[in-house]
C-alpha cells in the first residue's frame, strides 16, 4: 500500500497544477535572466528609429533565450516528484545557442532593413502604397522566424532545413501561420498599452503559448520526418 500511495504521489489535478505553476515561475526567471539585455536595451534606447543597429544587437540573446524556454517546456514533466525546469532550461540553451542565433539574428536583420526602409520612405522618394507590401513582408519574416525557432528548439536539424520545414509547414498547417501571428500582435498589444517590461513579465506565458500553438506543426513533424 505504501508503494502505491508513493506511486501516485504528484499524479493528481492539484500536484499537475503546482508543479505547472512552479515550472512557469522558474523558466520565467530563467528567462529574464537571459534576456535582460534586451529589456535594458529597449527601456535605455527606446524606439527611435536610429537606434535600430544598437536595438538589434540587444536583441540578440532573446532568440536562445527562447529556444530555451521551448525546451525546457516541453521536456519538463508535470509530475512534483521529478521536476527540473532549472536543468532543462539550461541544457537547452546549451545545445541551441548556435542554432538559434542562426535563425534569430538573419529575422532581426531582416525585419530591422524592413523598418530602415519604412522610416525612410519620402527621402527614397518610395510611392506611398510601399508600405503595405513593405509591413507584410515585416510580418512574414516574423512569423517564419518563431516559427523556425520553435523548430529549433525542439528538433535537430541543419539550419537550411530548418528554414524549409517552417516554410513547408506554415502552408501545410495554416493553424500554426495565424495562431503565431495573433500572439505577436497580442504582444505588440501589451507593449502599446503598458510596456516591453510588462512583456516580458509575461514572456513564459507567450512562449508557452507559442509552444501549444505549434503543437500540430511539432506533432508532424516528429511523425513524419524524424525516424
Amino acid at each position: 500500500m505504501t508503494s502505491q500511495t508513493v506511486g501516485q504521489f504528484g499524479d493528481g489535478p492539484l500536484s499537475r497544477g503546482a508543479a505547472r505553476i512552479h515550472t512557469l515561475l522558474v523558466v520565467e526567471l530563467l528567462l529574464l535572466a537571459a534576456a535582460l539585455p534586451a529589456l535594458v536595451g529597449l527601456v535605455g534606447l527606446g524606439t527611435d528609429p536610429s537606434n535600430l543597429p544598437l536595438l538589434v544587437v540587444c536583441l540578440t540573446p532573446v532568440g536562445p533565450a527562447v529556444c530555451a524556454a521551448l525546451y525546457a517546456l516541453h521536456h519538463q514533466r508535470l509530475d512534483l516528484t521529478d521536476l527540473h525546469p532549472a536543468r532543462l532550461f539550461l541544457r537547452g540553451y546549451r545545445v541551441n545557442v548556435v542554432a538559434a542565433l542562426r535563425v534569430w539574428v538573419p529575422t532581426l536583420l531582416w525585419v530591422a532593413v524592413v523598418a530602415v526602409n519604412l522610416d525612410h520612405l519620402d527621402a527614397a522618394a518610395v510611392p506611398r502604397w510601399w508600405v503595405v507590401p513593405s509591413v507584410l513582408v515585416g510580418v512574414a519574416v516574423t512569423v517564419v522566424g518563431v516559427t523556425a525557432l520553435t523548430v529549433t528548439a525542439l528538433f535537430d536539424f541543419r539550419t537550411r532545413d530548418v528554414l524549409r520545414l517552417a516554410l513547408y509547414f506554415l502552408v501545410r498547417t495554416p493553424s500554426v501561420p495565424v495562431g503565431t501571428l495573433l500572439l505577436l500582435a497580442a504582444g505588440a498589444g501589451v507593449v502599446a498599452v503598458f510596456s516591453e517590461a510588462v512583456l516580458a513579465l509575461f514572456g513564459v506565458l507567450f512562449v508557452w503559448a507559442q509552444l501549444r500553438i505549434g503543437e500540430p506543426m511539432t506533432t508532424r513533424l516528429a511523425r513524419e520526418f524524424v525516424a
